[in-house]
């Protein structure tokens, strides 16, 4: 498993489905490349100071560690988005959601990217003259 490090893959993968919990929110995206699982982590500050957040992030890292593969998918990405109950909620129950969380991933269908209804029309005025007969 490898690492989501950059802000683009965190933004790709919160267009995918998502699985909510007590503790954390799973999200979860399906790449087209033959790469390995990537796995991001990331607490907002509306959860607390620098400490509780850092301590959050590493219970979330071990989660996935402890985490036996087989319930991700092979080529997906998926990021946890740490809440404040992360802190006191006991680690064995978390395991259990994250489990739990991650198969509610895989029942979800994917996201389809929404079609403009004008697409391919640049909306410019030069197009709309030549469109309009004289």
């Amino acid at each position: 498993m490898d690492r989501l490090r950059q802000r683009a893959d965190f933004l790709a993968v919160a267009n995918g489905a998502r699985a909510n919990s007590a503790a954390f929110v799973v999200q979860g995206r399906c790449r087209d490349d033959d790469g390995p699982i990537r796995i991001g982590f990331t607490v907002t500050k509306k959860n607390g100071t620098a400490t509780e957040r850092n301590r959050i992030r590493r219970r979330l890292r071990e989660l996935v560690k402890r985490l036996d593969v087989i319930p991700m998918r092979p080529h997906h990405d998926y990021v946890l988005v740490g809440r404040r109950a992360a802190l006191h909620r006991d680690f064995t129950t978390m395991l259990d959601d994250l489990r739990q969380a991650l198969l509610r991933l895989d029942r979800q269908p994917a996201k389809v990217a929404k079609a403009l209804p004008n697409e391919g029309a640049t909306g410019s005025r030069q197009d709309n003259a030549s469109k309009t007969p004289r």
